[in-house]
Formats: structure tokens, sequence, C-alpha cells
């Protein structure tokens, strides 16, 4: 085997194994345990940005909607009163109960009708819209006072009526809506509103961007609403250096 044969088949061989160890022949993939960070993106917000956006923000919503009530007895129908409204503490208006009351809609978990999520961000949602859908209606489901409509219903009933998911607002709208849930064997008690908002900041070559989603809790009854949202900030830069430089120990953010 002559020499410059050799160290051309040595220098292939060098080539391969590096282009292995640099993954730049293929694409690797492994499973990702439980315990492990979830993947921050380096160009739009993804797992590590939107899944604590969603937890936080159902959790809060939850916490502050009021809780099934028990069914109302000939000894406690005494409680009723002609009072024409009382205001609890979750800024529902509980026509007819006294301040004694539970204020809620339902015996039982109180149903909650997922309308869906409007993207209002400068970025596309892409496949993360449905999981996101997901997981919120799976949370809705996991609270022991609530109950999700199925999402395959709530599609249809919008079909039957005609209706966007904006012209529930309107109480015809809403009764009708209603009307054709409760055709299905599934009254609402609740409309459920998600909205995803983003704001940018750009500085030189970095940029900031601020994360929002916001849950809107409609009374189906009433109109009245409840709102609560939770946001994440989120720095992107051209290099490692970034970071340090846009937040590190002298406030450099500051122009």
């Amino acid at each position: 085997m002559n020499k410059p044969y050799l160290l051309r088949r040595t220098s292939l061989f060098f080539l391969l194994g590096c282009c292995s160890i640099a993954g730049c022949a293929s694409q690797y993939g492994h499973i990702l345990a439980k315990q492990d960070k979830n993947l921050v993106g380096s160009h739009a917000a993804g797992a590590a940005t939107w899944n604590p956006l969603v937890d936080a923000s159902v959790a809060q919503l939850l916490g502050r909607c009021p809780p099934a009530v028990q069914p109302v007895t000939f000894h406690n129908a005494s409680t009723f009163t002609n009072a024409s409204s009382v205001q609890d503490g979750a800024g529902f208006n509980t026509a007819g109960l006294n301040a004694g009351a539970t204020p809620a809609l339902a015996t039982g978990p109180a149903s909650v009708c997922f309308i869906g999520i409007e993207n209002k961000s400068a970025e596309e949602l892409g496949d993360f819209k449905d999981q996101l859908y997901q997981r919120i209606d799976t949370q809705i489901n996991s609270a022991d006072t609530f109950q999700a409509i199925s999402r395959r219903m709530v599609d249809t009933a919008l079909l039957e009526t005609r209706l966007r998911p904006d012209a529930l607002f309107l109480p015809a709208n809403r009764a009708a809506f209603a009307a054709a849930l409760g055709r299905q064997g599934s009254p609402v008690d609740y409309l459920l509103y998600a909205t995803v908002t983003s704001g940018t900041t750009d500085r030189n070559k970095s940029s900031q961007r601020d994360y929002e989603i916001t849950l809107e809790m409609v009374n189906m009854h009433t109109g009245e609403f409840l709102k609560e949202s939770a946001k994440i900030r989120k720095g992107y830069s051209k290099n490692r250096a970034g970071k340090w430089w846009n937040y590190g120990w002298f406030d450099q953010a500051d122009g």
C-alpha cells in the first residue's frame, strides 16, 4: 500500500469520525427523563416558556372562581333573599343569595367550556397551539370543582349555531350556544377564553420578549368575567456572552 493512499484513507476515517461526533452526517435524538430541563428555544418561545405560563395562569384562575355548592333543600331555602345581587370575592354577582350562601353556579363540579386560544403575539404558535389547548383542558379536568366540556362537542355546537367564539359575549348568542350544548347533554356554566400576547424590546443585536397568557372566565348566566394572566420574560442575543452583557452585574440593560 503506497503512502498517499494510506494518507487519504486515514483522512477519510478521521473526517467520518468527526462528523459522527458532531452530528453533521445525520440527526440524532434521545428520550428526555422527567427531571431533564426543557430546551430553551434560541429564536422563539418553546416548552420552557409556554408550560410554566399555562400552569401558573390556570392555577390562579381556578383558585379565584367560585366552587360548587350543595343542593338547595327546604332547610336552606330560607337563605335566599329578595336582594337584587350580592357580589362575591371572586367578582361574580350572585343574585338572590345572601352573604352567607356559597356563590356558585351549579351543584357538583361546574362545567367549563374552553372556547380556544387566540394568538396575538409576534410569533406563530405552530403545533404548540393544540398542545397548549390540551394542557389547559387537562388541568381544568384535574380540578375537583370543575370539569371541561369535550372539545369535539364545543366545535360541533359552534358549527351548529354558526357562531364565532367572540360572538358568544352577546346574551342571545350565549343562549343559543348553551342550548346546542344542552341538547348534546353538556350543560355549561362558564366560558373560558385564552389569549397569547407578546411585547418585544430591541437593543442593538439583542432583544427581550415578554410572553403572556391571559385566561378569561365568563359566567354563562350573567356575562360577568374574571381574568388572570402569567408572564415570562426571555432574552435573545447573537452569542452566549449576550446574557451577561445585557443582564450582568452592573445593570447594563439600562441603556
